[in-house]
């Protein structure tokens, strides 16, 4: 299913800034046109993922007529030489199985001894890893 928000984009020296005024702010960037809209799907996409993983309500989107850059750009007391408003649209749940929930392949190495211990045991080797990784980087899944 789509989601889809209005968002801001704003031309500045060095690219373009992305702001969604509907989800209080949340902003990304990109060096070119291109490269903003795909920044401005990643962003809309982790953002509802998040919410709701979550469990969070996300507001509903106005229609792209009610938003209006100068607006915006005067609440953030923002400059700006080219401003426009585009709807941006993603499949959470195809971009995150995609781009979030992607598993990689990945090579190790460990002595025999420990191994063979491993394995006596049952562990498995990937689900240890991983809660080894989150709990050295202190994140959760």
């Amino acid at each position: 299913m789509l989601s889809i928000y209005p968002a801001c984009f704003f031309k500045e020296e060095n690219g373009y800034s992305v702001i969604f005024p509907d989800l209080g702010g949340l902003a990304t960037c990109g060096d070119t046109l291109e490269d903003a809209m795909a920044m401005a799907i990643d962003c809309l996409a982790g953002y509802l993922k998040w919410c709701e993983d979550d469990g969070d309500e996300v507001p509903k989107p106005s229609p792209v007529s009610a938003v209006s850059p100068d607006q915006i750009a005067a609440e953030l007391d923002f400059t700006y030489s080219e401003a426009f408003v585009s709807m941006v649209s993603v499949d959470v749940k195809a971009y995150a199985r995609d781009h979030f929930d992607k598993s990689v392949k990945k090579t190790l190495s460990i002595p025999a001894w420990l191994n063979k211990a491993a394995l006596d045991q049952g562990i498995n080797f990937s689900q240890t890893l991983q809660e080894t990784l989150m709990a050295k980087l202190h994140v959760s899944a």
